[in-house]
């Protein structure tokens, strides 16, 4: 398969904002072709998003891993259900009011 062959192959609104590097030929044999995104709104940032590997006439998809991205994802979703838990306690105890003054207004009611 030509490296220009499955680029023509992506719907119009994807291959817009994906960049292609150079094809890169190894020792091997082997061609490597670089898959970037293109974004952002207040500053364009390029991402990598993956590589195509084309060897013995085969191409494979190798996807890009943003370890950072996944890991902020974690400290994110910890701090959310750290903060979430605090207003529930703070807001409502899940033990009863045993103040002096509640005791007596609760021997009041009964």
């Amino acid at each position: 398969m030509k490296p220009g062959v499955r680029s023509k192959q992506l719907p119009a609104e994807i291959a817009g904002s994906l960049v292609y590097g150079a094809p890169y030929e190894t020792a091997e044999g082997a061609t490597v072709i670089t898959v970037t995104r293109i974004g952002g709104m207040l500053r364009p940032t390029a991402r990598p998003v993956g590589v195509f590997a084309i060897h013995d006439g085969k191409t494979s998809w190798t996807p890009a891993v943003d370890g950072t991205r996944i890991a902020m994802l974690g400290e994110l979703i910890g701090l959310l259900s750290a903060v979430i838990a605090t207003l529930a306690v703070l807001r409502r105890p899940p033990w009863p009011d045993l103040s002096r003054g509640a005791l007596r207004d609760r021997r009041r009611r009964e």
